[in-house]
């Protein structure tokens, strides 16, 4: 798009779409000479007191030589980029290289000079504030490491947008102007600042898809029946609180069961916020222009026939994506089966299911249709079902995720005041780095707990991933760091999440236990040690206990200070149950409350009444008549856990059962009639009239804030692996209360393995990246004080003989062959060899038992001081990020696969951790009466490690192998790097969406 003049082809990385304070988006990209039009027409726009503040003097319009300047650029000294929406420029930022006078240069000045301009009608959207990110990346890019802004005093929006950006800067005042000077460098302030602006505009950006003001449903038949019209009875039905409207091209009538109707979107003379899009996909590129044109916020499309059904899918996707952000609207889907809001302000039922949930503490997140109707149902159902008090506060089910996916809904749930605990079910995650981010930061403040789909194949084909070669076990131990609770079925992330919403956090692992059935009681007992908790003995009322003798016991386990949770065992009594079992919950409920701090969960075993007594006590609904606390027919404070088999759970997932995975129309079948029996309320009355009891929706009712409700499950197993789940996240909350610190090593030469990583890189051809020889591993390594052992190649016996004495005995001859590389247990290592006959013996015999020296790469190494071998690793994944791995070498990790992981930067409390963590961490410890070895030693060498990797992003593989480990000190005989360009490191960088 450049002319012959500029020195460098436009660069098209630097384009991204952005999300704005007000949860719109824009496009930023660079500005080339086919802009002049678009350049005079904003031009125009701008209010003459911003080109006030741009030019310091009236300056009406922009003559043809300054049309020119600022759409020709080289993209090195001189660059301009844009905001656009719609195509046209909202805003502009750019800088000129310059040097110490002020005067245009070239490199090596590392200064320039940075301007802005936004049209009125746009600020305060964070324009200027994404722009500055990005224009700050491009100018890194350039090596231009400072920016130098001339602004009048008045304009006090474009300091605040310098002086809030958390650069380290200086400010002075002369002839009029105010001059800011900052690096460009980022600093924990500049990051804290970016990431807190992202996390606002995105969860501003769900916010606005479920909290609109109105809503039109576009594709709505005209007939009974089909999608468009069941998501507007949906929504009708669920008493929607703001303006609600049916768009069909054939409508005849002007209304539609009671809802304005009309033949195009650009008809409706109002706003609208949210379009729910139903129609064919081949028609949806017509549907997104118009409603960009009536300036739509957001989009559900829950359309089929994208990525799901192939290449063809994949790019109607694509462009589905690139049009909506053109005009700044987000979207949901496509293939989505919808979005719910339970607020009383929003009622909002955007899906495909018939029946609003219960409002509640829970958000639930699904990429899967069908997981979503399972996640609904369990905590919908009634009659044996997990609804208690416990419902929804809102449900996103994204579908392809082509655009909103689980990252966006993390940052509105994590400042959402409705929202106590997130469920997550997650096929793929598209950039698991911020993933672990975003979730760590989340489950500080509230549960995360995820399901993760397909772990043994590949992502469903809508999805567009990255591929990871890190095996499903790490992501799992990664996203545990993070703080996840991560669970492998629906059946359990439901049973953790009850427990989380209502009781409170285990203070540790010790369970009391106690109940009216002794075996059931040694149950529980067993399933606690499985789990790794700590049970107290089981406590056996006998069958004929009462509900006194419940109270009591449970009082006493909750007042015993070497007791942090209670699990209660029930089995019903034969005869009479209903006022029993009522009974029985009035008295733990109240014993529960002498002890808030303290869980308290119920295993039932589910025998006549007891059942229906714990789902009719369940119910939301409000009662008919008010009774006293206790007496039968009352309100029920258990919150049964609901019973359908964790084999149905499974086969959910399972290829074909996913209408978003199945080119759905979107749901008009089977798995339509699924949704509305998941949901199906026992209140719904089949047949009702369009329109019946759509002014009046029933109001569910919800507990109070204070309110306790004891969760109960029919299995020992289920409470017991919910329990385990809190007891491990809340030591993680407490350990992440006081994080770790990365630490400062005064000999670490950061300058000097920079440049030595630039200089092989240098030389490197074919970009596929290079592996460091012997000498330059070792070099590069002991920048960062990893001193590796010197490794003599030994090509003949003389040379072997040689070497061992400049090493020094007694020594090691090895061979270096990559099939016997690391195998001590084929022979190909032979240790302290005491002199130079013992060394041309063992020569001798490697080269008669494996082959030529030329095949085997002998080399001879100084013996180390005995103690244990182990393995250190980091390698940057593209998808997860930088990751240092730990474990013992040999069998131990490659065939037991007992290795530990952590995300870099790692601190002292990870890399303390991280040596713990393995199953064999007792042989470092004196097992058996072993010495101890020097685990701090070991400690430190991962620090170091992490940090090579951290600042230098071209070192993409370290293996350290073997470290050996003695008790005092430790020696790493084996090293590899490998080199490639720095990659891109997404979330480091400016805020960007994904690109498509």
């Amino acid at each position: 798009m450049q002319n012959s003049s500029d020195r460098h082809e436009y660069p098209s990385h630097w384009e991204a779409d952005v999300v704005l304070r007000d949860g719109g988006t824009a496009r930023i990209r660079p500005i080339t000479v086919d802009d002049a039009e678009r350049l005079v027409s904003f031009y125009q726009q701008v209010s003459d007191e911003s080109k006030y503040y741009r030019f310091f003097a009236p300056y009406p319009r922009l003559s043809a030589k300054d049309v020119h300047r600022f759409t020709h650029h080289d993209f090195v000294d001189r660059v301009g980029l844009a905001a656009t929406v719609g195509g046209e420029f909202i805003a502009t930022v750019r800088y000129d290289r310059i040097n110490a006078d002020g005067l245009p240069a070239s490199a090596p000045a590392d200064e320039a000079e940075v301007a802005f301009l936004v049209q009125d009608a746009h600020q305060g959207r964070g324009v200027a504030s994404a722009l500055l990110e990005h224009i700050a990346a491009v100018a890194r890019e350039r090596d231009i490491r400072r920016f130098a802004a001339e602004v009048l005093p008045a304009n006090n929006k474009m300091i605040k947008v310098f002086t809030d950006a958390g650069y380290q800067q200086k400010r002075h005042f002369e002839d009029g102007v105010v001059r800011l000077e900052f690096d460009l460098e980022p600093t924990d302030k500049s990051l804290a600042v970016q990431r807190a602006r992202e996390q606002r505009a995105e969860s501003r950006s769900v916010h606005r898809l479920l909290a609109p003001g109105s809503v039109a449903v576009i594709g709505a038949g005209r007939t009974p029946g089909g999608v468009g019209r069941s998501v507007l009875a949906n929504l009708r039905d669920a008493g929607f609180t703001g303006r609600l409207y049916a768009v069909n091209r054939a409508v005849q009538e002007s209304e539609l069961d009671g809802v304005p109707a009309y033949r195009s979107i650009g008809d409706i003379g109002e706003p609208v916020d949210l379009a729910v899009v139903a129609v064919p996909a081949p028609y949806v590129p017509e549907v997104v222009a118009e409603c960009g044109e009536h300036g739509v916020q957001g989009l559900v499309v829950v359309s089929a026939g994208y990525a799901e059904s192939g290449a063809e899918g994949r790019e109607r996707q694509r462009e589905l994506v690139r049009q909506a952000r053109t005009y700044g609207m987000r979207i949901i889907g496509p293939n989505a089966f919808g979005v719910i809001n339970t607020s009383p302000d929003v009622r909002l039922n955007a899906s495909l299911a018939p029946e609003m949930p219960r409002p509640g503490r829970i958000g639930l997140f699904a990429q899967s249709g069908a997981i979503g109707i399972a996640l609904l149902s369990r905590l919908h159902r009634r009659g044996g079902g997990v609804t208690g008090t416990t419902g929804v506060s809102t449900f996103v089910s994204s579908g392809n995720r082509a655009d909103v996916s689980g990252n966006d809904v993390l940052q509105y749930w994590y400042d959402d005041p409705d929202t106590d605990v997130a469920l997550m079910y997650l096929e793929s995650i598209g950039n698991p780095r911020k993933f672990t981010r975003l979730a760590r930061r989340t489950a500080a403040v509230k549960p995360l707990v995820v399901v993760q789909g397909t772990r043994h194949s590949a992502a469903p084909q809508g999805h567009a991933v990255r591929a990871t070669r890190l095996p499903h076990t790490t992501v799992s131990a990664l996203l545990r760091q993070a703080g996840v609770i991560r669970v492998d079925t629906i059946t359990e992330l439901v049973d953790a999440g009850l427990l989380l919403a209502r009781q409170p956090l285990p203070p540790g692992p010790r369970v009391g236990i106690l109940g009216n059935s002794e075996s059931l009681g040694l149950l529980t007992y067993d399933a606690c040690l499985a789990e790794g908790l700590r049970p107290l003995p089981p406590l056996d009322l006998t069958t004929g206990a009462s509900a006194d003798d419940f109270r009591g016991a449970l009082s006493e386990a909750l007042a015993d200070d070497g007791c942090d949770a209670v699990v209660v065992t029930a089995i019903p009594a034969v005869g009479e149950t209903g006022a029993r079992d009522a009974a029985l919950a009035e008295a733990l409920l109240a014993a529960s409350a002498s002890a808030p701090a303290k869980p308290v969960l119920v295993v039932h075993v589910e025998l006549g009444g007891l059942a229906e007594a714990l789902s009719a006590a369940a119910s939301t609904a409000p009662p008919a008549a008010a009774t006293a606390p206790g007496a039968e027919g009352g309100a029920h404070p258990f919150r049964p856990a609901e019973r359908l088999p964790t084999a149905e759970a499974e086969r959910l997932p399972a290829a074909g059962a996913d209408p978003s995975q199945a080119g759905h129309a979107p749901a008009a079948g089977a798995d339509r009639s699924l949704a509305a029996e998941a949901t199906k309320s026992p209140t719904a009355r089949p047949g009702r009239p369009p329109g019946a009891e759509a002014a009046q929706p029933p109001t569910p009712a919800t507990p109070p804030p204070d309110s306790r409700l004891i969760p109960a499950y029919p299995a020992a197993e289920r409470a017991v692996r919910a329990l385990a789940e809190a007891v491990r996240y809340g030591q993680w909350r407490r350990d992440a209360a006081e994080p770790g610190r990365v630490p400062e090593y005064e000999d670490i030469d950061e300058k000097g393995a920079a440049g030595q990583i630039d200089a092989l890189l240098a030389q490197e051809e074919g970009g596929e990246g290079l592996t460091l020889g012997t000498e330059e591993t070792r070099e590069l390594l002991g920048r960062y004080g990893i001193d590796v052992r010197p490794a003599l190649p030994a090509p003949t016996p003389d040379d072997a003989a040689r070497a061992a004495r400049e090493l020094g005995y007694p020594v090691a001859l090895k061979t270096t062959a990559p099939h016997l590389r690391h195998r001590a247990d084929l022979g190909g290592v032979r240790l302290d060899l005491a002199d130079e006959q013992q060394l041309r013996r063992a020569y001798a015999e490697l080269t008669e038992l494996f082959g030529k020296p030329a095949e085997l790469r002998p080399v001879v190494q100084a013996m180390a001081p005995r103690g244990v071998d182990t393995v250190v690793r980091a390698v940057i994944d593209p998808a997860a990020g930088a990751v240092l791995s730990f474990g013992l070498a040999g069998a131990a990790s490659e065939l037991l696969g007992d290795t530990a992981h952590r995300l870099i930067p790692v601190t002292d409390r990870d890399a303390s951790s991280l040596v713990r963590s393995i199953r064999t961490a007792p042989l470092l410890f004196g097992w058996r009466g072993s010495d101890p070895v020097d685990t701090a030693a070991l400690e430190e060498l991962m620090l170091r490690l992490s940090r090579l990797v951290d600042d230098h992003p071209e070192v993409v593989a370290v293996a350290l192998e073997p470290v050996v480990v003695a008790t005092h000190g430790l020696s790493a005989l084996g090293a590899t790097v490998r080199l490639d360009r720095a990659p891109v490191r997404d979330d480091l960088g400016p805020r960007t969406l994904p690109a498509y």
